[in-house]
């Protein structure tokens, strides 16, 4: 198969990947608007919201998991848009639900759609011609436009009446539909696949192993979970008002956009390896600090400094599975396993913070991210030995005779 050449992340090109990569991960990241939404309009119990919850979450997995190969080929404009429109209908008919059962079909048809717009536009990350500044960019972009979100959703139950933030997830998939007509199909097979065992090769590395896909999902479910409880524990342990830890929350959510630009930066200073191994265990040790610490002033700097690592892990995570996979292949099944964590963290993080308290639950959490952590370190490991083999060779003294 002839590889296409890979697209200059252009104004328009960023746009397009801002737009899918913000829709495919938006139930997940407004989900806490949406499960307030529904549990007052259904007069439901946290573990009736959980399920309708976890119904959305884990078919935007699955179906970014199921359609993660076929990403990897031409055709993804199409893909996104087909999933925007199903993600559309699933949203008018979550509007419009008048039981329980309508609202759980719902979720999961615009689950399904979500999936298949995730799907699509992580693996158009890896066409781009500079992985690591596409993964920036487009990180940055989503955290900004998943912050309107969660604003406008609220806002228009408020105002408009409850079930009216569906329908403005519903017209952001109209408002998309134009938007994502630059997104790259890009190269089919890396550009230095020129013969049959290159090839090959290639093909092999875009099949993520079990073991990435799990620690990844592993990574995904520590980070969820933990960041679901974690107002919750700021008020209970540092005796925070519910503004201020809120505020705190917030801010570290912003201040977090330097960890997409010092990744790929640190990444480019120090080396993939180094740069990913030290933001990881800055990442545990804030985390811990942060469900354990009774100090108020710890607790704001390990926020801000436990979310600007997850950033930097985020981009260099993204950048190096584009580096090695150029097809988005593996770009896309990474996101489903993630999406796959983001689904479960909570349940387990609640489940053990009942069980045996906030001490255990840091240890374990900071163990966990380690843990996750190892096989996305070997991945790192790899896509900085490509990238060597790809870099051109220094001219001789005899070539530029």
């Amino acid at each position: 198969m002839k590889a296409q050449k890979a697209s200059a992340l252009s104004f328009g090109v960023a746009v397009a990947l801002i737009a899918g990569v913000t829709l495919g991960n938006g139930g997940a990241n407004v989900m806490p608007v949406f499960v307030d939404d529904f549990a007052s309009r259904f007069r439901m119990s946290d573990s009736g919201a959980g399920l309708v919850a976890a119904t959305q979450l884990l078919a935007t997995a699955v179906v970014t998991l199921l359609l993660a190969r076929r990403a990897a080929r031409p055709g993804r404009v199409r893909m996104t848009r087909t999933g925007l429109a199903l993600a559309a209908a699933g949203f008018l008919g979550a509007t419009t639900a008048t039981d329980v059962p309508t609202l759980i079909l719902a979720n999961l048809v615009l689950g399904a759609g979500l999936g298949a717009v995730y799907a699509a536009a992580t693996a158009a990350l890896a066409a781009t011609d500079d992985a690591d500044k596409a993964s920036a960019v487009t990180i940055s972009g989503v955290v900004g436009v998943t912050a309107l979100l969660i604003m406008a959703v609220p806002a228009a139950n408020h105002d408009m009446g409850e079930g009216a933030g569906f329908l403005i997830m519903a017209l952001c998939c109209l408002a998309a539909w134009p938007l994502v007509r630059p997104l790259p199909d890009g190269p089919t097979t890396p550009g230095n696949a020129s013969t049959g065992t290159e090839a090959a090769q290639a093909s092999a590395e875009a099949r993520p192993s079990v073991i990435l896909l799990a620690g990844t999902a592993l990574l995904w479910a520590v980070t969820q979970g933990a960041w679901s409880y974690a107002s919750v524990l700021g008020r209970a342990h540092t005796a925070m008002s519910h503004t201020a830890v809120s505020a705190v929350l917030a801010i570290s959510s912003v201040v977090a956009l330097v960890g997409a630009v010092a990744g790929p930066a640190a990444a480019q200073r120090f080396g993939r390896m180094r740069s990913m191994a030290s933001f990881v265990a800055a990442q545990a040790l804030a985390m811990a600090v942060l469900i354990f610490t009774h100090d108020s002033v710890l607790f704001v700097v390990a926020a801000v400094l436990w979310q600007t690592c997850q950033l930097a892990v985020l981009v260099q995570t993204l950048a190096a599975a584009a580096l090695l996979d150029p097809t988005g292949r593996l770009v896309a099944s990474l996101s489903g396993a993630g999406a796959l964590g983001t689904g479960i963290g909570p349940l387990a993080v609640g489940a053990v913070l009942d069980g045996a308290g906030a001490g255990v639950l840091s240890l374990l959490l900071a163990l966990g991210t380690f843990i996750a952590s190892l096989p996305l370190l070997r991945m790192t490991v790899a896509s900085a030995a490509v990238t060597e083999e790809r870099r051109p060779a220094p001219a001789s003294v005899a070539d530029t005779d």
